[in-house]
């Protein structure tokens, strides 16, 4: 039975130096653990190397080699101390260590080269984006992005995200958030859709009503209106603060609650909007 099929520890010999190297790398990370029965260090070492593959063992092959019977595969490693663990990953050798560290440490090398759960969420949210379901990849780029905040790719697709849902005003805030060295063409692209949106949204409705509500700031079924317009526009942040303002003033003023309840209810999941005015209007009611 192949080794591998059974468990992700396992003892390299020249028989499966092969297929661990160049086949089993492509898929997984392999970590070459060199050791040997007289070294204290590689026994402090092996439970904790045990104990991350064990934990790892979706994405790890943890491969361990007596050092005193495959002196050959030592030698085309270079081995020179005990314990040393050197990363393999599509057939090429992309990190190592030596000596006994600490677990920490080798979770911090273990974290450049895994997959992490952002990677997952993000790979996801993409493909769910370039579909052209805005709302169910918004929910999975969130999570990436609270998981990764610092990712510019991330964040690029959170702003698509928003775009592609009519979200303009969240879209270009987060956009001011991209640092200058990461304002490359994809970033001009997005900024390009943002000011294409922004004219869009500005329909001869909106701006009537707009005006409307400035001349009359008293005047609640312009402030509905205007929110239902802002609404369909995309413009969910404006619709929902003008929304509140009216049932702030008068709860029951013609069916604003309901509206008020039904843009909340049609936001995507996860998104801060949504809770941001559920506890509005609690407050007004509890």
């Amino acid at each position: 039975m192949d080794p591998l099929a059974t468990s992700n520890v396992i003892e390299m010999t020249p028989e499966n130096f092969q297929q661990l190297m160049v086949e089993t790398s492509k898929e997984k990370l392999v970590l070459v653990d060199f050791w040997a029965e007289w070294c204290e260090s590689c026994k402090a070492l092996a439970p904790v190397m045990d104990k991350l593959a064990a934990e790892f063992s979706e994405h790890l092959i943890l491969a361990k080699v007596d050092c005193d019977a495959q002196q050959q595969i030592a030698m085309q490693f270079g081995v020179r101390s005990l314990p040393t663990v050197v990363f393999v990953k599509d057939g090429q050798p992309i990190d190592a260590f030596q000596g006994a560290v600490p677990e920490g440490e080798i979770r911090e090398l273990l974290a450049k080269h895994l997959p992490q759960p952002q990677d997952e969420l993000f790979a996801q949210g993409s493909e769910l984006l370039a579909a052209g379901q805005a709302e169910d990849a918004f929910p999975l780029l969130k999570q990436a992005l609270e998981l990764a905040s610092d990712r510019v790719d991330i964040k690029f697709a959170t702003i698509e995200c928003f775009i592609q849902m009519g979200r303009i005003s969240q879209a270009k805030e987060l956009i001011e958030t991209v640092l200058l060295a990461d304002q490359d063409n994809t970033y001009q692209a997005l900024l390009g859709k943002i000011e294409l949106a922004e004219k869009a949204a500005e329909t001869p409705e909106i701006l009537a009503l707009q005006k409307a509500a400035e001349e009359n700031p008293d005047d609640l079924q312009v402030k509905v209106d205007l929110a239902i317009q802002y609404q369909q526009t995309g413009k969910s942040e404006e619709a929902l603060e003008l929304l509140f303002q009216v049932v702030k003033k008068e709860m029951a003023f013609g069916d604003a609650k309901k509206v008020f309840l039904d843009s909340i209810n049609a936001l995507p999941e996860g998104d801060p909007l949504a809770s941001k005015y559920r506890r509005k209007l609690y407050s007004l009611l509890y």
